[in-house]
């Protein structure tokens, strides 16, 4: 009896096993659907239907190309981001200097800049980053012009803001990053210490305003800019200490000092006008304004500026 039920069982597994071989052979997994004997309808013809009932469903249904662009839209009012903005900027003008770790005397000069900006609005809703390099180099006398003093730093800046379009003209933005500075200031006269070392990091909010308007054909954007350190870390030497005593001998004395607003009073502005005279520009627009720095600290019983004003040229590319 046992003998049986076995020979049954395995004779149900044959007819399953020769059932599937059977099918394969005649629709097999890689041939197209429409070969198959079964009445399956083609691969065509179940888009076709497909199409069919939903026309007959509902004949206001996006087209594969609108379901695109409404899966590309960002999440902005206008159903489209800011354009990225990259400026390239040379800035000349005034520059005062004063490092009573140097001299007691205020120097006099002209200071250049070079000046790369770029924002670039991000995903996240009415958010942009922005970043920005320095490179300067001050050549400045003191009163009675019987000394020098080279002065030279590189200036980062990274920040994020977030944008109110408070009208479809005016922008206001507001936020804050990270902020450093490297640099040097040389006096040729001195013997003993004739150069200063600037090293300083710091927390920076920062503040924008823009306003847009046109004259005929002439496309306007002005704007404002403004960045102050909160707070942050800064290298100076303690009084009439010297980099020998620093580095050589290994005497530290409180050389890495904390900074707060109160210590270093500093504020950044520009304000620029960008003109692009007839749409054949496009995208290339050009840039003229002021820019005015304020760096200030008081730190380890030593006093240092550089008070800054420049008139700025340059070109903005809209992408």
């Amino acid at each position: 009896m046992m003998r049986n039920k076995k020979l049954l069982i395995a004779a149900v597994f044959l007819t399953i096993a020769i059932t599937a071989v059977a099918q394969e052979s005649c629709c097999p997994w890689k041939q197209d659907l429409r070969q198959c004997p079964t009445g399956l309808p083609s691969v065509a013809g179940v888009r076709l239907n497909i199409v069919k009932e939903s026309v007959a469903t509902d004949d206001r249904l996006p087209s594969v190309a609108g379901v695109q662009n409404i899966v590309k839209k960002p999440a902005a009012k206008d159903g489209r981001l800011p354009p990225q903005t990259k400026a390239k900027m040379i800035a000349v003008g005034a520059s005062n200097i004063l490092d009573t770790y140097l001299s007691p005397e205020k120097y006099k000069g002209t200071e250049v800049r070079y000046i790369s900006h770029n924002t670039r609005p991000l995903r996240r809703a009415h958010l942009s980053s922005i970043v920005m390099h320095q490179g300067q180099f001050s050549y400045v006398s003191n009163r009675a012009d019987n000394n020098n003093e080279l002065e030279g730093a590189y200036n980062f800046l990274y920040c994020l803001r977030y944008n109110w379009q408070i009208t479809p003209a005016f922008k206001v933005e507001a936020g804050g990053g990270i902020e450093a500075d490297i640099g040097f200031l040389y006096n040729t006269r001195n013997g003993n210490n004739p150069a200063q070392l600037r090293l300083s990091a710091s927390l920076t909010p920062s503040f924008a305003a823009t306003y847009d308007l046109a004259i005929k054909s002439c496309d306007l954007r002005i704007k404002y800019e403004g960045t102050a350190p909160l707070a942050g870390l800064m290298f100076s030497p303690n009084y009439e200490q010297s980099y020998y005593e620093i580095f050589n001998r290994g005497n530290y004395d409180r050389n890495i000092v904390p900074t707060t607003i109160v210590s270093t009073p500093s504020y950044r502005q520009m304000v620029t006008l960008d003109i692009r005279p007839s749409a054949k520009w496009r995208s290339t627009w050009l840039r003229a304004g002021y820019l005015g720095d304020y760096q200030q600290a008081k730190v380890n019983n030593l006093r240092y500026h550089q008070l800054s004003h420049m008139f700025v040229l340059g070109i903005t590319k809209y992408l």
